[in-house]
């Protein structure tokens, strides 16, 4: 599939309903990985400029922006047109020093030398071409800029991640498959090809280590989680009463390992990657 493909069909799943489920169930997904981003905000400094890739609807762009103070700004980008609306609500809300863009990363003219960071958290394995996006963002950041990305490591690290999926696929044979090394949530899974990519896009110094952390939602929520996320999600919507109904229960029963009373607990299996901008 060519790059431009792919581009494309990123920009239309998060548009449409991939990008509705986030923004739907926002106080939760912020909930959840609340960890996560306490990580990625330590990388910025007062009264710096930050570039949020893949910002979704703002959590870690305001959450930045509020470490940064009155003299710094942190802008988030997303391919999302009404994710980046939900963001901009936000930081209005939370009187928050944020600016929001629509558009895609990797094609963007950012204003050269601009961002004395560029961070991400889960946004960036989704480019059609990751090297050329991750040259641009090079361009965009300043000498010395830091990057600081988390992303997913492996399905078969992360198996709270693929539950919903295992136990439906008797019942809904086409659920879309994972596709080793595509553009998705585990596209960044393999360490010496995240090293590739960010070394031939001009970044120095880059180094990925494990980085776990435990994550909780409300065991309520859980049935809210996994009919509208992830690739279940895509399919259950065309699915008929009966059927949704079947697979609701059986997909509900196999995540009881992870529920642990009114609390669902699981741990974020992930790559913390640090680069610098040299030159």
């Amino acid at each position: 599939m060519s790059t431009t493909r792919r581009s494309e069909e990123q920009t239309a799943r998060w548009n449409g309903p991939s990008g509705q489920a986030w923004i739907e169930s926002q106080a939760m997904m912020d909930g959840m990985f609340r960890g996560l981003e306490e990580v990625l905000v330590e990388v910025a400094g007062r009264g710096e400029r930050v570039l949020d890739v893949g910002c979704g609807t703002g959590a870690t762009t305001v959450a930045i922006a509020r470490r940064l103070g009155e003299d710094g700004l942190c802008v988030g980008v997303d391919v999302s047109e009404p994710m980046v609306e939900a963001a901009r609500e936000r930081a209005e809300r939370e009187r928050a020093r944020a600016e929001f863009v629509r558009a895609d990363a990797q094609e963007y003219a950012f204003e050269p030398a601009s961002f004395d960071a560029v961070v991400s958290r889960f946004g960036v394995m989704f480019f059609g071409d990751s090297v050329r996006a991750f040259t641009n963002l090079r361009r965009a950041a300043k000498d010395g800029a830091r990057l600081r990305l988390i992303v997913w490591r492996g399905a078969e690290d992360n198996p709270f991640m693929t539950t919903a999926e295992r136990a439906a696929a008797p019942l809904l044979p086409e659920i879309p498959p994972r596709v080793p090394g595509a553009p998705g949530q585990f596209g960044f899974a393999d360490r010496d090809e995240v090293r590739r990519i960010l070394t031939e896009s001009g970044w120095a110094g880059v180094g990925v280590r494990p980085l776990d952390v435990t994550c909780t939602l409300s065991e309520s929520e859980l049935n809210g989680y996994f009919t509208r996320f992830g690739p279940l999600g895509q399919v259950l919507p065309k699915a008929d009463e009966r059927t949704r109904a079947r697979v609701v229960e059986t997909v509900r029963t196999a995540f009881d390992p992870y529920v642990h009373g009114p609390e669902v607990r699981f741990t974020a299996a992930c790559w913390l990657v640090d680069a610098r901008r040299e030159g």
